[in-house]
């Protein structure tokens, strides 16, 4: 039946919740880290300036003994960077939601509110800036790898390392919607929201279809899914990169399908992308490519406008029109 009146109403007046900001994923912290190898690797550490107090979450080792450290090398544990030192001393960064490295000259002006860090090298300086009002970004200085580890590593599998039986295994481990088992660090390594978002559209997979429900060939599907879509980003920000130092770490690109794309039209199929809100998140999906042209609820008006929430695409169609 169609929509009351009083209902399109109540949509029209409703805040719609704007996409967040997603931190850095996979993508964007292997891109860092290539970067970083290029014009750290090799150099030593005159000195970190810690700018922002809430930053630095060690003090034992002090922040002062990385100073004249040599970086030997990087790596990454899910959207931490890892910088390997000398005398076994592991810095880690996890930028969280909006924190960005920059790499500028050595003398480089660190006084701005949004500077977190800077570390002093004689050829430049490795800068981590958040922009936005709750600082997130983390720091720590570890001495010893077991001690990095235990503290930093969630257990998750690599994405596109391991072979499709150990994804499934991994995957049905736990009975959840595929949203959240794909997001989740313990089950998988550096896939976050957008990416995510980007895999089950080209799965062809609803992102609340619980994982033990899967059969074979949806496992298929979602593993070539993962495999090509973290791929197909890798190459374009290192093609994006060249030799310089990655500029634009974002979650929200025009080339995305669904990710970001709340109200645009699928590219894939025209049809209008859809969301699920939840808190400060949300899921970006298309009713036609992945749920056979249903709906799903979107609890920040679903739970307002209860049995009048449009349950297909054409329904949608007319509560708007």
């Amino acid at each position: 039946s169609p929509v009351p009146s009083t209902s399109r109403a109540t949509l029209g007046r409703c805040s719609m919740p704007t996409a967040a900001p997603t931190m850095p994923e996979l993508p964007d912290v292997v891109v860092y880290l290539e970067a970083i190898d290029r014009h750290l690797v090799g150099q030593p550490i005159d000195r970190i300036e810690i700018k922002g107090l809430a930053v630095l979450k060690s003090y034992d080792p002090p922040i002062s003994e990385a100073h004249g450290k040599t970086v030997l090398g990087t790596r990454r544990l899910g959207k931490r960077l890892i910088l390997e030192l000398e005398d076994d001393l592991f810095l880690v960064i996890h930028l969280m939601i909006a924190g960005r490295l920059f790499w500028k000259e050595p003398d480089a002006k660190t006084g701005g509110k949004d500077v977190l860090m800077a570390i002093r090298f004689g050829q430049g300086t490795l800068i981590l800036r958040e922009v936005a009002k709750k600082k997130r970004a983390r720091v720590w200085l570890h001495r010893g790898e077991g001690s990095m580890l235990e503290e930093h590593d969630r257990g998750g599998a690599e994405p596109l390392e391991i072979d499709r039986d150990t994804f499934a295994e991994r995957l049905q481990s736990e009975n959840r919607t595929l949203k959240r088992g794909l997001t989740n660090p313990r089950t998988f390594s550096g896939i976050g929201n957008a990416y995510s978002d980007e895999i089950l559209l080209h799965a062809q997979l609803s992102p609340v279809k619980r994982t033990q429900q899967l059969t074979d060939d949806e496992i298929d599907r979602l593993y070539a899914a993962t495999r090509s879509t973290l791929g197909l980003w890798l190459e374009r920000m290192r093609d994006e990169t060249g030799e310089g130092w990655p500029e634009k770490v974002t979650a929200f690109r025009p080339e995305m399908v669904v990710h970001g794309k709340y109200r645009d039209p699928c590219s894939v199929c025209g049809t209008e992308v859809q969301r699920i809100a939840y808190a400060a998140n949300e899921v970006n999906y298309c009713p036609q490519c992945q749920t056979d042209g249903k709906v799903l609820a979107d609890r920040s008006l679903s739970r307002l406008l209860k049995e009048d929430w449009p349950k297909t695409v054409e329904e949608l169609e007319g509560f708007r029109s």
